[in-house]
């Protein structure tokens, strides 16, 4: 496990070589300036960089890779990855997240495409949430079967329960009212089951679903080859599908659906190259164990592992 570990392999090209005939490693891969010991520390890191470069000799792009719980230190972690990139180059981000805070979402979304001629979003597993408000940003979202987004819907944090979401949250507040209107003598189990949550809570969370139809317009109008009747129209097609109808913050919206919704989706057979390049470079993040208990920010030149247990 690399949880705490931080580095900047800038200018190291360190990497074992790979046996996937749909890679096509850089040719001159080195060790550079890395003793033995540092090298079999890092080695899965050194790998994982190596798969990240040979993704971007194949595609002529800039490759970044998240996986995390959207939240405010985000952006600083996000900005990193992207130093020095260049510009005028696509950039493609792979994402891994629960969601988070929208508007965090909507900061990196403008980050993505300042960074960037194109702005294209990978989705191997889930993007929800916060994650598909920065997806509304994309010129294009890659999805295959494995692939969801989800509902916007913000997050609220509650002490001892971490986030929940606002829907939700609305939902049990409510009933639990509706209960004890109808039977007085629920009040005290009513109020244990909602332990935590106060008015305060409570208006955040109204307030925060409430500004969803924002949160999702200004994602949507980051994409700056949008004219203004694009973006009035995207969004009223997203609407009903990603804001009004779901009744739960788990439910999935595929390709299908998305692109029903009129999203910019790019659908991949399994078996195809280009997925199954997207597929390999995921499985190495996924073996790092539970991805629940970590940040996970890398790219070509910055790598940034933490681990998020108490």
């Amino acid at each position: 496990m690399e949880s705490g570990q931080e580095t900047a392999n800038a200018g190291t090209d360190a990497a074992p070589p790979t046996n996937q005939a749909h890679l096509h490693p850089p040719s001159g891969v080195t060790t550079g300036h890395v003793t033995p010991l540092y090298r079999a520390r890092h080695e899965p890191r050194f790998r994982r960089q190596h798969l990240i470069k040979a993704y971007q000799n194949n595609h002529d792009c800039n490759l970044v890779v998240v996986i995390d719980q959207i939240v405010p230190d985000t952006i600083t972690h996000f900005a990193e990855t992207l130093m020095e990139l260049d510009p005028t180059k696509d950039l493609h981000l792979l994402l891994h997240t629960p969601g988070g805070d929208g508007e965090v979402a909507v900061r990196m979304a403008r980050m993505a495409q300042e960074a960037s001629a194109r702005f294209v979003l990978l989705v191997p597993d889930t993007a929800k949430s916060a994650g598909t408000v920065l997806a509304l940003a994309a010129h294009e979202i890659v999805m295959a079967a494995t692939s969801d987004l989800g509902p916007i819907d913000p997050q609220i944090f509650v002490a001892d329960r971490g986030f929940v979401s606002a829907k939700d949250l609305i939902v049990a507040v409510d009933g639990a009212i509706a209960a004890v209107n109808a039977q007085p003598d629920t009040f005290a189990i009513q109020a244990a089951m909602l332990a935590g949550i106060d008015a305060t809570t409570l208006q955040f969370a109204r307030s925060a679903l409430a500004r969803t139809g924002d949160l999702a317009r200004q994602a949507i109008s980051s994409h700056s080859d949008r004219t203004p009747a694009d973006i009035d129209t995207l969004c009223k097609t997203i609407a009903q599908p990603f804001i009004e109808s779901p009744r739960s913050h788990h439910a999935v919206i595929g390709a299908h659906e998305a692109e029903a919704a009129g999203l910019p989706i790019t659908r991949l057979p399994m078996q195809s190259p280009h997925w199954l390049e997207i597929w390999e470079i995921w499985s190495h993040y996924f073996a790092l164990g539970p991805l629940a208990t970590l940040s996970v920010y890398e790219g070509a030149r910055a790598s940034l592992i933490l681990s998020n247990d108490a």
